[in-house]
C-alpha cells in the first residue's frame, strides 16, 4: 500500500470515530445544559465542535477521544456566550482610561442604578401632579447647587453638549474661537467639524500660540453669535503663549451682545492643585466668571457615568431643551440614576472618599507603597520574584495633559513580557498592565481594592 493510500485510510478511520450529533447530546454531562442554553444552541455547539474536529483530521490530526466531547462542547459554549463587554483589572496606572471605560462608578452610583433598573421609575412622571414629568428635572437641582449656575441639562456626552449648544444658539451665525483651541481629541473629534455640522460658522482668531483680547474684539461682526473657549484636552502649550482669561472674554462678549460658551471638556468640581496637580479650571469658576453656557463630561474628573452636562443661564438652557436634537441626545434612566448618586457624594462633601477617580487621585504614596509591598510578599510565597519601584501614574482621559502623580509599581522581570501580558489579557478577568524596559509593571493606584485578590491569584497562575 502506498503512503498516500495509507494516509487516506488513516483519515477515514479517524472520521469514522466521530460521533453523531444526537449521541453527543445524550451524554449525561451535556443533557443538563439544554435547560441553560436551550436545545438549539446546544445542538449548534455540538455541530461546531464536530466541524472543528473534521477540519483537524483533514489537516492530519486525530479525532477527540470519546470522553473529550462534553468538555469541548462546554468550552465552545463558554467562548460563544462570553460577553464582549467585560470587566478588567486596570493595573496601568492611567486613572481615567478611555479604552477601559473611563471612570469606575462609586458604590452609591452602582446601587442607584440597580434600584432604578430593577423596576419602573419616575423617569418622566411627576408624583405630585400624578402625570407626565420631564427627565430633564433629574440631577438639575444638584448641578445648580454644586456649580452656582441658574439651570442645568444632561445629554449623552460632552461632544453632544457642545453640538447642541452650537446648533440651538449659533446656527447660521459666527462663533469666534482662538486658533490655539481648534483641537482634535480621541476618535477624530474635531472642533471645526462640530461647528460645521451644527450649522455655525467658525471664525478663527489669533495665532497658534498667542491670541490676544483684541483679536476677538476686532473679529466681531453683525453675524457673530458667540465667543467660545475650548479646553485643550490632551495637549498643553508651553513657552511663548498667550490667551485672555475667561473673565476678560466674558466682558468682551457681553459688551458686544455675544454669548460666551465655555467648553471645559473634562470638567471638575474639585481643585486639582490640592493633590499636587496643575490647576484645572473648575465649573464653579466658569460660572462665577460669567460664562453663559458651560459644557463638561460626567465620566472624567466628575467620576460618574458617561454624560455631557450643560450649566448656565436659564433662558439658554431652556432653548437647548426645546431643540429638536435634544431628544436624540438625551440620556436614559440608568445614566441619570448614576449621575445623581455621584453628585450627592459631592453635595455631602464625600467625593474624595466615595468616588473612585478621586480616591485614586488622592491616594497617599505610603498607602500605594504598602499595597505594592504586600503584592510582592504574596508572589514571593508563590516562588515569583518581584520588586517595588517608584513610578508615575497618569490622570488620563484628556484631563490634565502631561500631569502625573508619584506611585509605587510592582515590577516583574520576564524573558517574554509581551507573551505574559497577552496571557494576562486572556484570563477570565483580564489584567491590563504596562511594559517598560522588558518589565511587567502593575500600579496599585488604579487597581480597585476588591480586585486585589483576583489580580494576585491571576499573576500567580500565569507567571
Amino acid at each position: 500500500m502506498s503512503t498516500t493510500n495509507a494516509t487516506v485510510s488513516d483519515r477515514q478511520a479517524e472520521y469514522r470515530k466521530l460521533p453523531a450529533v444526537d449521541a453527543v447530546l445524550r451524554t449525561p454531562e451535556l443533557t443538563h445544559l439544554a435547560a441553560t442554553v436551550g436545545d438549539a444552541m446546544l445542538a449548534e455547539a455540538v455541530r461546531a465542535v464536530l466541524t472543528n474536529a473534521r477540519r483537524a483530521i483533514a489537516e492530519g490530526g486525530v479525532a477527540p477521544t470519546s470522553d473529550a466531547w462534553p468538555r469541548l462542547v462546554q468550552q465552545h459554549l463558554e467562548e460563544v456566550t462570553a460577553p464582549s463587554l467585560r470587566p478588567v483589572i486596570n493595573a496601568t496606572g492611567v486613572i481615567i482610561h478611555t479604552n477601559l471605560g473611563r471612570a469606575p462608578l462609586s458604590a452609591a452610583a452602582l446601587a442607584a442604578v440597580q434600584r432604578v433598573a430593577a423596576g419602573y421609575s419616575t423617569l418622566e412622571y411627576n408624583l405630585d401632579a400624578g402625570g407626565r414629568g420631564s427627565r430633564h428635572d433629574h440631577a438639575r437641582r444638584l448641578l445648580c447647587e454644586l456649580t452656582g449656575a441658574e439651570d442645568a441639562m444632561v445629554v449623552n456626552n460632552n461632544a453632544a453638549a457642545v453640538y447642541l449648544a452650537l446648533s440651538a444658539l449659533c446656527q447660521g451665525r459666527e462663533v469666534l474661537i482662538s486658533r490655539s483651541q481648534l483641537v482634535e481629541i480621541g476618535g477624530g473629534f474635531r472642533i471645526p467639524d462640530v461647528l460645521r455640522q451644527s450649522g455655525a460658522q467658525l471664525i478663527e482668531v489669533g495665532t497658534t500660540n498667542r491670541t490676544h483680547l483684541h483679536d476677538f474684539t476686532h473679529a466681531v461682526s453683525a453675524e457673530s453669535a458667540a465667543i467660545m473657549r475650548v479646553h485643550s484636552s490632551n495637549f498643553r502649550q508651553l513657552g511663548f503663549v498667550t490667551m485672555p482669561s475667561l473673565s476678560e472674554l466674558t466682558v468682551a462678549a457681553h459688551a458686544r451682545g455675544l454669548l460666551l460658551i465655555d467648553d471645559l471638556g473634562s470638567g471638575t468640581l474639585i481643585d486639582t492643585a490640592t493633590y499636587g496637580l496643575a490647576p484645572e479650571p473648575t465649573v464653579q469658576q466658569s460660572v462665577a466668571a460669567g460664562a453663559d453656557l458651560i459644557t463638561f463630561s460626567g465620566d472624567k474628573l466628575l467620576g460618574g457615568p458617561q454624560a455631557g452636562i450643560v450649566v448656565g443661564r436659564t433662558e439658554l438652557v431652556e432653548r437647548l431643551r426645546r431643540h429638536p436634537m435634544a431628544r436624540a441626545l438625551r440620556v436614559d434612566k440608568l445614566t441619570l440614576a448614576a449621575l445623581e448618586a455621584t453628585l450627592y457624594s459631592y453635595r455631602r462633601g464625600r467625593a474624595v472618599q466615595e468616588i473612585p477617580v478621586w480616591r485614586m487621585i488622592a491616594a497617599p504614596i505610603a498607602e500605594l507603597q504598602a499595597r505594592a509591598a504586600g503584592w510582592r510578599t504574596f508572589l514571593a510565597a508563590q516562588g515569583i520574584v518581584a520588586e517595588v519601584h517608584t513610578g508615575e501614574s497618569a490622570v488620563g482621559g484628556g484631563s490634565l495633559p502631561g500631569e502625573t502623580l508619584p506611585t509605587a509599581l510592582l515590577a516583574i522581570d520576564h524573558p517574554a513580557p509581551d507573551a505574559i501580558a497577552a496571557a494576562l489579557r486572556r484570563q477570565p478577568t483580564p489584567v491590563i498592565c504596562r511594559i517598560q524596559q522588558d518589565r511587567l509593571l502593575f500600579d496599585p493606584r488604579t487597581v480597585l481594592p476588591e480586585q486585589e485578590e483576583t489580580l494576585l491569584t491571576t499573576l500567580a497562575a500565569v507567571i
